[in-house]
């Protein structure tokens, strides 16, 4: 298992996407998973539970959570969710920063998730007591932080931010004259300053599954479908965002492929995406980016290992055991409660 502990701050971090993380999910077929599947929707009924998903986790997962009145969406749109939807109940199949920040939103809920060992390695990239000392030796400075971090970082932050509002929120902070520190992810970081001109001390990790995109075997993909429009997640490096027609959220992206003539797009994001995508423009053709892994043991690798944790099986057993609880200390939950609501606060502007 992969632990906070092993993973090194600088330069950046260094996971390769083929990491062997423990908890592999078992596969259903056929009436196995026709019976789990109404298994786990019984259950929500009567636990008084609804499923939030996030675009990146199972298929079957993403769909039980559509047919049930959950909800399949970014880190923002689940934040909110959670917090208007009047279930006793959170199920969050996801990572583990979004079952903190449900946690951080809904004190009075039972937040639950499939698997606590669903990391995020920008979340592992960032341990608190590194990011604290960080922070006080470069006073003066509002700090902004990438929802993918955990509630002691939210803590410390002013502002907490997803892809989504990160432009729209820096601009704003820009606009005022504050210099900012940016954590955890360099790579959305640099694209923020990039495009907004703010003053920015970026905090050094990466997502390892955006940072394996490479612009050379994009740039080979791009001739073979020149027609295709290219839709890049900005956490991805540099190199591969200059060659996008869209840069965006992973709800931006989905917009993307409903909203543009294009018939074709070549996707770089975690493939788990696909399914929505598919539902918003099913005549349209996706096509995978391809990453680090191509010629490999993968055309392309760009799906999350943690995020692949979360299946059928465990759902289940939380819904009918109520393990896997998150807790977040109060003291470090209204702290953080602070800075996560100003993100919620904001997008509704």
């Amino acid at each position: 298992m992969v632990t906070r502990a092993d993973i090194p701050l600088t330069p950046a971090i260094n996971v390769p996407v083929t990491a062997q993380i423990e908890g592999a999910v078992p596969h259903y077929r056929g009436a196995g998973r026709e019976r789990i599947v109404e298994q786990i929707k019984c259950e929500l009924r009567e636990q008084d539970a609804v499923l939030v998903a996030h675009y990146y986790t199972d298929t079957h997962l993403q769909k039980i959570a559509e047919e049930t009145g959950g909800l399949v969406s970014d880190s923002l749109d689940m934040a909110r969710f959670g917090n208007t939807h009047p279930a006793s109940t959170l199920i969050v199949a996801g990572v583990r920063f979004m079952g903190e920040t449900a946690k951080i939103l809904n004190p009075e809920k039972r937040v639950l998730m499939p698997t606590l060992e669903a990391e995020c390695s920008l979340d592992l990239g960032c341990p608190i007591k590194d990011f604290v000392h960080f922070c006080d030796t470069h006073p003066g400075r509002t700090v902004v932080v990438y929802a993918n971090t955990s509630a002691e970082v939210k803590a410390r932050a002013d502002w907490v931010v997803t892809s989504g509002i990160a432009l729209k929120v820096v601009r704003h902070l820009h606009d005022r004259g504050e210099k900012i520190i940016w954590a955890p992810d360099r790579h959305l970081g640099r694209y923020v300053q990039k495009m907004t001109g703010a003053d920015i001390l970026l905090w050094q990790a990466e997502c390892i599954v955006h940072s394996e995109f490479r612009a050379q075997a994009l740039e080979r993909l791009i001739e073979r479908y020149p027609e295709a429009a290219i839709l890049v997640h900005p956490e991805s490096p540099e190199s591969v965002i200059d060659l996008a027609d869209i840069v965006g959220s992973t709800t931006r992206l989905i917009d993307a492929v409903r909203e543009l003539p294009n018939k074709k797009f070549i996707v770089a994001t975690d493939n788990g995406i696909f399914y929505k995508m598919r539902q918003a423009a099913p005549d349209k053709q996706l096509i995978e980016a391809p990453t680090f892994g191509e010629g490999a043991t993968c055309q392309s690798c760009a799906h999350c290992p943690w995020m692949a944790m979360n299946g059928l099986h465990n759902v289940l057993h939380v819904l009918q055991t109520g393990e896997n609880e998150i807790h977040v200390e109060e003291s470090v939950r209204v702290e953080a409660l602070k800075s996560t609501q100003k993100m919620l606060e904001f997008a509704q502007q």
